[in-house]
């Protein structure tokens, strides 16, 4: 039970009475049985957190109620806390399979566990101190962790009110006034960094046709989405950076490259106590693979390996230098030398110390050499950098930069939950991306200079490549924004 109150001070006893006032509150509203009326919405928010959490994850939800979102979750271990003894009951009763405990959220103390998420779901305008909460909440993260929030937009205050005297929406006491700037800035002062912010649901209750198309699209554009109901915030935790030095693996796709290779092996950096070079070839024209076994025959000192691809294009390459790796970091780095080696120790860096979680090069930043990229590629890259970082919620300067660091372990989830976008991406570098945004990861973009091709040609066709790009666009607009 939660301990009552005795002998304290003032202000901890403006705090005890609050709780108490809402412990009774929500205990009557979880005896009653579920409004009919808010099934859709309950529906719609389920169906948001699925979209970020996939099965088999480990999941604590504060604020559980009866615990019907959590277990929409499906989550290998899943934990609900809540200080309603009503909902709990109810909980246990619907959803054995989780674990419930009786406890205010200000003052959280379950068995050492860690989790891959936190839900907060309409609970932080209902808490009485939500800084309080959210540094609570740091002894069960990880550097992994995600911790997920929504809460109502204020701009709904007038058609809730209005939907509570006629009984289809739920009483709330008095509220916090949160929007999520203040989220953001509250989520800051804890230790926790924001990623994503946005907003769902403009259609809260069931119109036939018409409240699931509103939903899919008008919620998620200008200017109907300034008036959507549920507001979303992603956030991880900042972690001291690591002690550990992680290993590398270079992954360089190599076709049609000979006369690159002796340069590539010399100019690659050494990073953390070991960095594999791993070479793909691709089915070469010249004798690029030849070049590749000499250059390693005469680097003993360099850990170098040799495949030649089954597939075709740098996506497979990519791909089949991945599942070869041993390193803890992974990195892709062009074989034409366009992106210059010495660069790889930025990323390495920035990876290491947890500023990012995935690390992305851009050539749009600093001035090029003079034939280093053709102006209507140039003029492709900022569209379609423009349309990703709108699709992903995160700004992407540069979707086709050669150059991604991330790790093999964050890798290995996005390879797993590969089937969710298709795999129709010859270059690789989408994939990636879309991976990395699904799982919430860190992205941040490295200026890199772009040099121009010293030897050979691209492999890039700019209108058979550009036209399945935009393809790959309106796909993932499907898959990511209009889900």
């Amino acid at each position: 039970m939660i301990p009552l109150h005795t002998n304290v001070d003032t202000f901890e006893q403006e705090y005890l009475d609050y709780r108490e006032v809402r412990v009774k509150y929500w205990d009557q509203i979880n005896a009653a049985p579920l409004q009919k009326w808010s099934t859709y919405y309950r529906k719609k928010i389920i169906d948001a957190y699925s979209q970020l959490i996939s099965p088999g994850a480990s999941v604590l939800e504060l604020g559980c109620g009866r615990g019907d979102l959590l277990a929409g979750l499906s989550p290998e271990v899943g934990v609900g806390v809540d200080f309603s003894a009503v909902a709990l009951e109810q909980a246990k009763r619907s959803h054995p399979a989780l674990s419930f405990y009786l406890a205010d959220a200000h003052d959280l103390d379950l068995p050492e566990q860690t989790f891959d998420y936190i839900v907060v779901s309409e609970l932080v305008n209902d808490l009485w101190d939500v800084q309080r909460v959210l540094q609570g909440l740091r002894r069960y993260c990880t550097p992994h962790t995600r911790i997920i929030f929504n809460f109502y937009s204020h701009v709904w205050n007038l058609p809730l009110s209005v939907g509570q005297k006629i009984d289809i929406a739920t009483p709330r006491l008095t509220q916090n006034w949160l929007a999520p700037n203040d989220m953001n800035n509250l989520l800051a002062i804890t230790g926790f960094q924001p990623l994503r912010t946005w907003a769902e649901v403009l259609a809260p209750i069931d119109i036939p046709i018409v409240s699931d198309f509103v939903n899919r699209y008008a919620a998620k554009l200008f200017p109907f989405k300034l008036f959507d109901l549920a507001n979303f915030v992603v956030a991880r935790p900042l972690m001291p950076p690591t002690a550990l030095q992680p290993t590398v693996s270079v992954i360089i796709a190599a076709r049609n490259e000979s006369g690159h290779i002796d340069e590539l092996i010399a100019r690659v950096p050494e990073m953390g106590p070991n960095t594999e070079i791993i070479f793909v070839e691709g089915h070469s024209t010249d004798d690029t693979y030849a070049a590749i076994e000499r250059a390693i025959a005469a680097n003993p000192q360099r850990s170098c390996k040799l495949i030649r691809q089954t597939g075709k294009g740098k996506g497979d390459a990519v791909r089949a230098g991945f599942n070869l790796a041993t390193g803890d970091i992974l990195m892709i780095l062009d074989a034409d030398i366009t992106v210059p080696p010495e660069d790889l120790p930025r990323f390495y860096d920035l990876l290491k110390d947890g500023s990012g979680e995935f690390i992305n090069g851009v050539r749009l930043v600093y001035p090029m050499e003079g034939n280093a990229m053709r102006f209507a590629n140039l003029l492709g890259n900022k569209f379609f950098s423009w349309a990703f970082s709108w699709l992903l919620g995160q700004t992407i300067r540069d979707t086709l930069c050669g150059t991604k660091v991330l790790w093999r372990r964050d890798y290995l989830s996005i390879a797993k939950n590969r089937v969710y976008f298709g795999d129709f991406d010859p270059f690789g570098d989408f994939d990636l991306l879309f991976g990395a945004a699904k799982l919430n990861l860190k992205i941040v973009e490295v200026p890199i200079r772009y040099r121009a091709r010293r030897y050979g040609e691209t492999n890039i066709s700019r209108w058979k490549h550009g036209w399945l790009l935009l393809r790959m666009v309106a796909f993932a607009a499907r898959r990511i924004k209009f889900k």
